[in-house]
């Protein structure tokens, strides 16, 4: 067997409906794409009732469905890329319930012949799926994630064209569409809104979902009255495994070995998937993942004026995946299902850090160390049903989403000293630094502080949604109607407890935590501190350490609060069918109600009246707004290879939970100066009254699909974006009156973003694979600092975006060199000086061999040009940021049943 599709094996049953009150006259034709094997389905394929000029998409488990249909004769056309179209004739028969199944095969009717245990079988999978699309949207399926060295869902997305990714610790981590910021995206999982583990963001880290418990990865650039408005970058659907996308019985098993170059470790990953599926009834998947990656950084930093910081990072990260899904499909009316992922991720990291501080005989050197531990994790779980009745369906799911981050028992020590023989040059990439051998003797040190945190966010969210839909097999131009409601409440809790240890330190000799030189590849980073001996002083002195109790309390209560949003939706849509022409318009509603409450900290510091102490006031926020918002996607077939698209939608994106929290940091201190005494008083803190980000977004794109595997793409957008949020300094405004400093968010004018997305993806007869995208944008917004107007691009927006991938295959080897490229951008406004990522590019390969149709073993390289993550001050040659992170080499095998 070589694994390609001789022929395609479509079943195609009739039912009339049972419902003869409804529909006595109407019939419904049923079926689903296989391969000959009956081994495998097909998405995306094109089917087509000429007849009737009516159209439908196989679903992801291959079956497809038209409804309402009338008693006759009628031509079946059933297409799909990389495959000649199939033609059959087909006679539904009023009054009978099923009619037997049909199976098209023969050599006239035959297939051209695809791959399907490598690269051109996700690519076609994909490919067919975005063709059909009603909306714009790129896809990621399970076969093609599997082409490259990706270790999480964010980094599978990075292919993609118009997607970017974040990287934390040169792993991918959120994910960026069109140049926006990732907190103005929308992540489900099997449907359900995704809550954010961390503390203040909406954005949800993606590397917490191991690639391998996906099927697919949906990408919506313009969005329909059916979806969440959530969604000014786009939308991101992670759907995970299920026994209806495959046939019969399944069962894979990976292995793998990863050694990282930069702290020479090496690290285990193993994970499998099984599924099952009963009489076509009854069906189980599961899958399960674990990783375990000993890896680190160097990292150089400075303020490019009177600051550079040396940091070596130690990082152990774990990420444990597990999905259970069960699905029940009695007959071909009614369906039941039950979704669950689990996902646990964890960080356990240890920071070393050098700081130099130059201000001439002054100048002091600060040591210090972070030694915490960090896990996040991801629980879904959906379960609902389908029940179609003559030419209704009604389709409802009842969700629960948690998401939590729990950092307990992080400890930090700093040591100090002066020393004026330090000298710094920033004006490098690399800045350098020189000083005299008593900058690396720790007798010289101090003891200058330790604190110790328990931090736990919690993130949950409940949600209910239905729909009914009605479609019209006999009206020229009508296809479908449809309408929904859904209603989701959402509660997001931050808790804090910081404990600052500032004094009695006296009888402590900063001698003892010292360790051996710490081997740091950017220059010379002197001794290093002994992560054991910190942890187990602090232990067992605890109790007789100064506690700061005023800076603690300040720091815990000002950092914790909780907002709860409840969120109310209804909508109408249609879909027309006008001759070539596809429309899909309707228009959603959404009524927010937000409440958040917190406290107002303010540390009082009053040598006047002889009163040091902080006082804690509750406060209470909240505010409801609502939005009408229209959305219209046109698809105009021009020919069976040629679209074009179009499409209108507003959307919105809700405030980030820490912009909006009510919480207020004050520090008021009242101090002598010249014989009169003077109140200086700043302050942090959050707005309750934030508007939401809303957005117009214009879509115009053209695809050509030459027949074979392949795409070639050209689209426009614009976005116009009004109540940006920016953060500004409101001292002396109403109710800021007499402060000297207020930092607090605030909705400012509009920006603008416009681009160009270009894509080519192409398989040919040789084996030879190629996929090019690029993604050309800029972008215009107003910012205010400190009363000053600035005129900048949109934060974390890079001009242009884009991969190259070359690949090769055959029946025994597949090959793949991939690049990924993200231009300088933005970051933020730090002072009078604008802070700038550096542009990204990074090479990443794969080779795979196929032992035999069950075993394929393969080697990765990650990184393979060590591809710094480089941050400067205005000018290139100011360093703000430099880290290095390695090449990391993987060898590995999977097997499959």
């Amino acid at each position: 067997m070589n694994h390609r599709i001789s022929g395609l094996a479509l079943a195609v049953s009739t039912v009339c409906c049972s419902f003869a009150a409804v529909a006595a006259d109407n019939a419904g034709l049923i079926g689903q794409l296989t391969n000959q094997a009956q081994d495998r389905v097909f998405a995306g394929a094109k089917i087509v009732i000429t007849e009737l000029n009516k159209e439908t998409e196989s679903r992801r488990d291959g079956t497809f469905r038209f409804n309402n249909l009338p008693a006759g004769d009628y031509t079946l056309v059933v297409s799909y890329l990389g495959a000649e179209p199939v033609t059959r004739k087909i006679t539904l028969t009023e009054g009978e319930n099923i009619t037997p199944v049909i199976t098209l095969e023969g050599a006239n009717e035959s297939l051209e012949e695809v791959m399907v245990r490598g690269q051109r079988g996700g690519q076609a999978s994909a490919i067919n799926q975005q063709r059909m699309a009603d909306n714009i949207k790129s896809i990621v399926s399970a076969d093609a994630i599997g082409q490259f060295p990706d270790q999480n869902a964010a980094e599978s997305l990075q292919r993609l064209p118009g997607l970017s990714i974040e990287r934390d610790q040169g792993e991918g981590r959120f994910v960026g569409i069109r140049g926006i910021d990732p907190n103005l995206n929308n992540v489900t999982i099997n449907g359900l809104n995704v809550p954010s583990p961390e503390g203040g963001v909406r954005s949800v880290a993606l590397d917490v979902i191991p690639s391998e418990l996906i099927q697919t990865l949906e990408v919506s650039k313009s969005v329909t009255s059916d979806m969440d408005a959530d969604a000014i970058g786009g939308s991101v659907e992670v759907k995970s495994v299920s026994a209806f996308d495959r046939k019969g019985q399944t069962a894979s098993l990976s292995g793998q070995l990863s050694q990282n170059e930069l702290r020479d470790k090496t690290s285990p990953k193993l994970s499998g998937t099984y599924t099952n599926l009963w009489n076509d009834t009854f069906g189980v998947a599961a899958a399960l993942s674990y990783l375990k990656r000993d890896f680190g950084s160097d990292n150089i930093e400075s303020n490019a004026d009177d600051e550079i910081e040396q940091r070596h990072y130690t990082i152990t990260r774990e990420r444990l995946g597990a999905a259970l899904n069960l699905d029940y499909r009695p007959d071909y009316n009614n369906s039941y299902f039950l979704r669950t992922l689990y996902s646990e991720f964890s960080d356990e990291e240890y920071r070393q850090r050098n700081t130099f501080v130059f201000d001439g005989e002054d100048s002091e050197v600060e040591r210090e160390s972070k030694d915490r531990y960090e896990e996040q994790s991801i629980l879904t779980i959906a379960a609902g049903g389908e029940h179609i009745i003559g030419e209704w369906t009604l389709d409802y799911q009842l969700g629960y989403a948690k998401s939590d981050e729990d950092e307990p028992d992080a400890l930090y020590y700093t040591f100090i000293t002066e020393d004026d023989s330090i000298v710094g040059d920033m004006e490098r990439v690399i800045p350098t630094i020189t000083y005299a051998d008593s900058v690396n003797d720790f007798n010289n040190y101090e003891v200058d502080e330790i604190s110790f945190e328990d931090n736990y966010t919690k993130d949950t969210e409940n949600s209910i949604k239905a729909n009914l839909s009605k479609t019209f097999a006999n009206d020229p131009y009508l296809s479908e109607i449809k309408a929904g409601v859904k209603y989701r409440s959402r509660k997001k809790t931050v808790d804090s407890n910081i404990y600052i240890y500032d004094g009695d330190f006296d009888d402590m000799d900063a001698s003892q935590f010292s360790a051996g030189d710490v081997d740091w590849g950017l220059g010379n980073f002197g001794p290093g501190l002994n992560r054991g001996a910190m942890r187990t002083y602090f232990n067992q002195n605890r109790a007789g350490l100064e506690l700061a109790e005023l800076d603690s309390e300040l720091e815990s209560n000002g950092a914790s609060y909780e907002s709860n949003e409840d969120i109310f939706a209804a909508y109408f849509m249609g879909t027309f069918d006008i001759n070539d022409v596809h429309i899909v318009a309707g228009v959603r509603y959404e009524k927010t109600d937000f409440d958040t409450s917190g406290m107002r900290v303010e540390l009082v510091e009053d040598e006047q009246n002889d009163v040091e102490e902080v006082v804690n006031t509750a406060w209470q926020a909240d505010r409801s707004y609502d939005h009408f918002l229209p959305s219209v996607n046109v698809k105009y077939n021009i020919s069976d290879k040629l679209i074009v698209r179009g499409a209108f939608t507003q959307t919105i994106s809700r405030p980030g939970f820490e912009e909006s929290a009510a919480f207020q940091i004050i520090e008021s201190k009242t101090e002598e100066d010249d014989g009169v005494f003077v109140t200086e008083r700043e302050a942090e803190v959050g707005n309750p009254q934030l508007l939401p980000y809303e957005s117009d977004n214009y879509d115009l794109s053209v695809e050509y699909y030459p027949g074979q595997i392949g795409v070639l793409s050209a689209g426009l957008f614009y976005k116009k974006i009004d109540n940006f949020v920016i953060y500004a300094d409101m001292a002396g405004t109403a109710g800021w009156e007499g402060y000297d400093e207020v930092i607090q968010p605030r909705n400012g004018e509009s920006a603008d973003l416009t681009g160009l997305e270009l894509s080519w993806v192409k398989a040919f007869d040789n084996g030879l694979l190629l996929s090019a995208n690029g993604t050309f944008s800029s972008s215009d917004a107003t910012t205010l600092v400190d009363g000053e107007e600035y005129k900048t691009s949109l934060p974390n927006q890079s001009d242009t975006v884009g991969n190259l991938t070359v690949g090769y295959e055959d029946n025994s080897w597949s090959l793949r060199l991939a690049m990924t490229y993200k231009s300088k951008n933005l970051e933020e406004i730090d002072g009078d000086m604008l802070r700038m990522e550096d542009a990204h590019q990074q090479f990443d390969f794969m080779g795979k061999y196929f032992i035999n149709d069950d075993l394929t073993v393969y080697f990765n390289a990650v990184n393979i040009n060590n591809e710094p993550y480089y941050h400067y001050f205005d000018r290139r040659s100011q360093n703000a940021q430099y880290e290095e992170y390695g090449r990391t080499f993987e060898i590995g095998f999977n097997w499959q049943l």
